[in-house]
């Protein structure tokens, strides 16, 4: 009998013209590809069986997450290569010979049965797309996973976001520096001061809130959804003695109550709003404002010919998320009269912040395993590594858009130059 990579490569090859990208190893220990590339480990003919019956991406995915389909060496190594590799080649479209081939093969391999057993994880979420209660109970299916898994994962400040690495070539400078010189320079783009009231909706573990009250005496309403970021960020508020400064509210942004705020901030949770629904958000945002008042939006984007996010992070991890391409954000703001005055692309920032989420998941990989079982923490890893590779290729970006509300007569009382923003961030 032939060996069950070779008939694993013949069956590729019907669908990807050329050779391996990636070295196979099947369930058999046979062998099959180039022996430098990343190894592709098959451990049962179950991987091959779930993207017959789910073929594309999510198949696959389910493939690595339930264990039938591993890779020796680094994951995003791996899932680059062969990302490039469908990219120039393109897929084939096999005919019916090859088809009829296609799945003899198949057959032979192992892969006919009933579906395989879904992994647990998936997002099942009901209701109306985007209506207060559904939003609530996608935004718990990713950031109620629990604290302590996000301990684990992030800084000390507990930011998920991307970072701002100004010393990046540094190797004293960290993580939690990143972040912390993140948190700054929104404040600074904001104006910050003593007794400036900040509205900081999808506040998320309290990196921002915390920060500009500490350093910047600002006092600060927090919105969120989730019911453990709103009990964290209320207990390290009173612990560190900005009880007084911080206000955390549990609610939706469409039950923002209010106005006169001197600044309004929205750190990658414009994301989770919707398309249909962000022209409300935009407004909510204008009105929350006072004349001059600013508002720093810090948003995911994807390129005019990308997908986003796609099936895998829909169904296991930010499900109903949306991406547009920067331009098309910056036309919502001006449409509700809002006033752009800056953006600021920061991609390369967050495939070097992601990286060091995935160190700290790679090093802390036995606690978080006991923490949240095998097959979570393998969405992460895959879920990380996916999305290192779209920022540091440009399939999404993330950047800091900043509008003012200007006055009725057109004044905006914003300073002439940005060179304040940048000033030198003093280490901690």
């Amino acid at each position: 009998m032939r060996p069950a990579a070779d008939r694993l490569a013949e069956l590729l090859g019907h669908f990807l013209p050329g050779p391996l990208p990636v070295r196979l190893r099947a369930w058999d220990g046979s062998q099959a590809g180039p022996p430098d590339a990343p190894t592709v480990v098959l451990r049962s003919p179950e991987a091959l069986r779930r993207v017959l019956w789910q073929p594309g991406e999510l198949g696959l995915a389910e493939a690595y997450v339930s264990g039938d389909l591993d890779v020796d060496g680094d994951l995003a190594q791996a899932l680059s290569l062969a990302g490039r590799t469908v990219r120039d080649r393109g897929a084939s479209h096999p005919g019916p010979a090859a088809l009829a081939s296609s799945a003899a093969l198949a057959l032979r391999l192992g892969a006919a049965g009933p579906p395989p057993r879904r992994p647990d994880g998936r997002a099942r979420l009901t209701g109306s797309l985007h209506s207060a209660s559904r939003d609530r109970a996608a935004i718990s299916h990713h950031y109620d996973l629990s604290n302590d898994f996000y301990e684990l994962l992030l800084d000390e400040s507990m930011a998920y976001s991307c970072g701002y690495w100004t010393r990046p070539d540094d190797p004293a400078y960290t993580l939690a520096d990143a972040q912390r010189d993140k948190v700054e320079l929104i404040c600074r783009k904001l104006g910050l001061g003593p007794g400036d009231r900040l509205l900081d909706v999808g506040c998320g573990w309290g990196s921002l809130t915390l920060h500009a009250a500490r350093e910047h005496k600002a006092r600060v309403t927090a919105v969120t959804l989730s019911r453990a970021q709103h009990d964290f960020v209320t207990d390290r508020a009173a612990r560190e003695g900005l009880a007084d400064l911080v206000d955390v509210q549990l609610r939706h942004w469409r039950h923002i109550e209010g106005g006169g705020y001197d600044a309004a901030s929205a750190i990658e949770m414009g994301e989770h709003v919707g398309d249909a629904e962000y022209p409300d958000f935009t407004a909510k945002l204008h009105d929350a404002l006072r004349p001059e008042g600013r508002v720093l939006i810090q948003q995911m984007s994807r390129g005019a010919q990308a997908p986003g996010g796609g099936a895998f992070i829909e169904t296991y991890i930010a499900p109903d998320m949306h991406m547009r391409p920067v331009g098309r954000t910056v036309d919502l703001l001006e449409a509700a009269g809002l006033e752009a005055r800056s953006v600021e692309s920061i991609r390369e920032h967050y495939a070097t912040t992601i990286d060091a989420w995935r160190d700290n998941l790679e090093r802390r990989w036995s606690d978080i395993e006991e923490l949240v079982g095998t097959t979570t923490g393998r969405v992460w890893r895959l879920y990380l590594a996916g999305a290192s590779i779209a920022f540091s290729e440009r399939r999404m970006g993330v950047d800091q858009i900043l509008a003012v509300r200007p006055t009725r007569e057109g004044t905006s009382a914003m300073p002439p130059t940005p060179a304040d923003w940048y000033a030198p961030v003093t280490p901690s």
